[in-house]
């Protein structure tokens, strides 16, 4: 069933995680031209957003790009102050955010030490004044992403999405791992069932969503309503679409090869220079194109090559020389 949040309709209900450092705009543009329910933008920091110049704002309002191709975009945010958090999440509304999601889930240290992303989990109380200020604050859908908690000891999801729901949020997102478990191991679909029984409102399920098959067995384990495809996703934006396509709910992803491989792979490296400029852009490109090779299974010495050509011509050139001959069949979910 598509997921209807305050009148907007995800559809298919297979989504793009959140990532930061690789969910920008131009990797978002590629996901969304061959289809999803929603995208989620990185990781946006609600202080920085707070103090920021207005000019830098209208920067951001471009760079989150919010709407683009039809699908629709949530802007994450993230921090550890209910203030700044209820400002933030007027500042991204305002500039167009139809959903606004808040990170409880983000593992990485200089996130955690910080008191935000997945420390908040530690302390559920003020979790809860973080969500009912964002919610209070906005009249978009707000929704929640988190783990199964801190670690084995504090397996309170369940707890979290319950009272994040009485709160006033409209989706929740669980990833199947704690947060010490960071992405060792691996996601435990099952143990998202207990967030599922806690609430009413749509829940999803997310990690290690891969393949058609792992999506199937998440969705069975959890009874989640949907699925968010993370890491999956790397080198291979159509997976999204493919994943749906193979759970019944979108049409069949036209996956390039070939030449339309080198083609496409070319375009996202150019709008990525685009983006950020030349300098920046080759070192952000670099672990795209990596991700790209490896997903097509391009020659070691291709790759090699490729992940230091020191000018864009060069990039250039190696795309169309690794990417252009048709690789081996490959399951496009």
């Amino acid at each position: 069933m598509p997921i209807e949040l305050a009148g907007q309709r995800l559809d298919p209900p297979v989504f793009l995680a959140p990532m930061a450092g690789i969910t920008d705009l131009p990797f978002r543009r590629m996901v969304a031209r061959f289809g999803a329910g929603l995208v989620v933008s990185e990781m946006v920091a609600s202080g920085e957003m707070v103090t920021e110049r207005p000019s830098v704002r209208a920067k951001a309002r471009t760079d989150l790009g919010l709407g683009e191709a039809g699908v629709p975009t949530s802007v994450q945010l993230a921090g550890r102050e209910a203030a700044p958090m209820a400002e933030a999440a007027r500042i991204v509304a305002g500039m167009g955010a139809r959903i606004i999601d808040i990170n409880m889930g983000c593992p990485a240290k200089q996130v955690t030490g910080g008191a935000s992303g997945a420390a908040l989990m530690r302390d559920p109380d003020h979790a809860l004044r973080l969500i009912e200020a964002v919610v209070g604050a906005v009249d978009v859908p707000v929704t929640l992403k988190c783990r199964l908690g801190w670690d084995e000891g504090c397996l309170n999801a369940p707890d979290l999405a319950r009272r994040a729901e009485a709160a006033g949020v409209s989706m929740i997102t669980v990833h199947g791992r704690t947060r010490q478990q960071f992405y060792k191991g691996s996601a435990d679909w099952a143990a998202i069932a207990a967030a599922r029984g806690a609430v009413t409102i749509p829940l999803i399920a997310n990690g290690d969503i891969t393949s058609a098959a792992a999506a199937r067995r998440a969705l069975a384990l959890s009874g989640a309503d949907g699925v968010m495809v993370g890491r999956g996703a790397q080198g291979a934006p159509w997976r999204v679409a493919g994943i749906a396509h193979a759970l019944g709910r979108a049409p069949a992803p036209e996956v390039p090869r070939g030449p339309a491989l080198a083609a496409f792979v070319a375009e996202h490296y150019e709008m990525m220079l685009a983006f950020y400029g030349t300098e920046l852009g080759l070192r952000v490109a670099r672990k795209h194109l990596g991700w790209y090779a490896d997903e097509a299974g391009v020659r070691p010495d291709l790759r090699a090559r490729l992940m230091v050509a020191p000018v864009p011509a060069a990039a250039l050139a190696l795309i169309a020389e690794a990417f252009a001959a048709p690789p081996p069949e490959r399951e496009a979910a």
